[in-house]
C-alpha cells in the first residue's frame, strides 16, 4: 500500500499532507499501513439543509477532497467522501430567500423531509435542498457519495448505533450536562422523539428510559399524553451533538472537519465515541474565511 517512503514524505508540508498523514498514522503509519477489517478510508462533510447550499457548503467539501486527494497520493489505499444531509432535522426557522413561507411558518418543528417543498419541484423541502446540493457539487465535478439522514433513521441503518446509545445514556448525559446552561439541564435528553400527532421533532424531557425495551417515556405537548416510542426506525432524531458522534461510529468515518465554530461540538462528539469503546475519527478545525 506504501507508495512514497519515508523520506520522501517529509517534503510534503502543507496541511492537507499533514492531515493525510494524520490518517496514516492512526492506522499503522507509511511502513505498515492496515486497513483491518474495514474497506476504505471514509471522508465526511455534513450539510444541514434548513436552507440552500452556499459558499461555505463548498469550503467543507473542496478542502476535504484537498486532503483525500492527498491521501490518495501518499498511499495506495480505496477511499470515499461521504456527503451527508442532516435533513431530519426540525425546521427552526424560515429562510429569506425561499417562497411560500406561510407555508412553511405552518411546519416549522418538523423534519426538513417532512415539510412540502416551497418551490413546489420536489417531494419535500428536504428533498428540493439535498437535489440543490447534489447539482452544485457536480457542477464542479466533486466525486462524493450522498447519504441523507432520513433514509439512514428509517431504513434502520442506524439502529444498532442508536440502542448502544439508549444503553449507555446516563455515561452521555454526564459528559453533555456539564456544558449546558441551568435552565437547559433540566430538560435535555439524547433523544428527540417525533410527535405521533403534530409531526414536529421535539425537544422534551423524557420521563423515563427504558434500555431493555429499546424505548422512552415522555409527554407529547401536542395532547398532554404520556408516550412510550421506540428509539430506533425514525421515531426519534438525536441531539446534534450525539448524532454527529452516532454517525462518525455507524458510517465508520475516519476523517472530518469543521469550522472553529464547532470546536466544542466535535470534542464532546470525541468523547461520546470513547466512552462508548469506538474510536474517533481525525478531526480538524478550520479558521472561518481565514484560511
Amino acid at each position: 500500500m506504501n507508495k512514497i517512503n519515508n523520506k520522501d514524505l517529509q517534503s510534503f508540508k502543507s496541511w492537507p499532507f499533514v492531515q493525510a498523514n494524520e490518517i496514516i498514522n492512526r492506522n499503522g503509519g507509511s511502513s505498515n499501513f492496515k486497513l483491518l477489517e474495514k474497506k476504505c478510508i471514509i471522508f465526511e462533510t455534513g450539510y444541514g439543509p434548513s436552507g440552500l447550499p452556499h459558499i461555505g457548503t463548498f469550503g467543507e467539501v473542496v478542502r476535504t477532497s484537498m486532503v483525500k486527494n492527498a491521501f490518495e497520493t501518499l498511499i495506495d489505499c480505496p477511499t470515499k467522501l461521504i456527503t451527508f444531509s442532516d435533513d431530519m432535522d426540525g425546521l427552526r426557522k424560515v429562510p429569506e430567500n425561499v417562497p411560500n413561507k406561510k407555508m412553511l411558518l405552518e411546519n416549522l418543528g418538523k423534519p426538513l423531509t417532512s415539510i412540502p417543498d416551497p418551490f413546489e419541484k420536489y417531494e419535500s423541502f428536504g428533498d428540493h435542498n439535498n437535489q440543490k446540493l447534489m447539482s452544485f457539487l457536480n457542477d464542479f465535478d466533486f466525486t462524493y457519495s450522498f447519504i441523507s439522514s432520513t433514509k439512514k433513521y428509517k431504513s434502520g441503518d442506524f439502529d444498532d448505533t442508536i440502542n448502544l446509545i439508549l444503553q449507555n445514556y446516563q455515561k452521555i448525559l454526564e459528559i453533555i450536562l456539564p456544558t449546558l446552561r441551568s435552565e437547559r439541564k433540566s430538560t435535555y435528553s439524547p433523544f428527540l422523539p417525533i410527535s405521533e400527532f403534530s409531526g414536529k421533532v421535539l425537544q422534551v424531557k423524557i420521563d423515563e428510559y427504558r434500555p431493555k425495551d429499546g424505548t422512552i417515556i415522555y409527554e407529547d405537548p401536542d395532547n398532554n399524553k404520556k408516550i412510550e416510542t421506540l428509539v430506533t426506525g425514525g421515531n426519534c432524531k438525536l441531539q446534534w451533538k450525539v448524532d454527529w458522534a452516532m454517525r462518525w461510529m455507524a458510517l465508520d468515518v475516519d476523517y472530518e472537519m469543521c469550522g472553529k465554530d464547532l470546536s466544542e461540538s466535535v470534542k464532546l462528539a470525541n468523547k461520546i465515541c470513547k466512552i462508548l469503546n469506538k474510536k474517533p475519527p481525525v478531526n480538524f478545525i478550520y479558521e472561518m474565511f481565514l484560511d
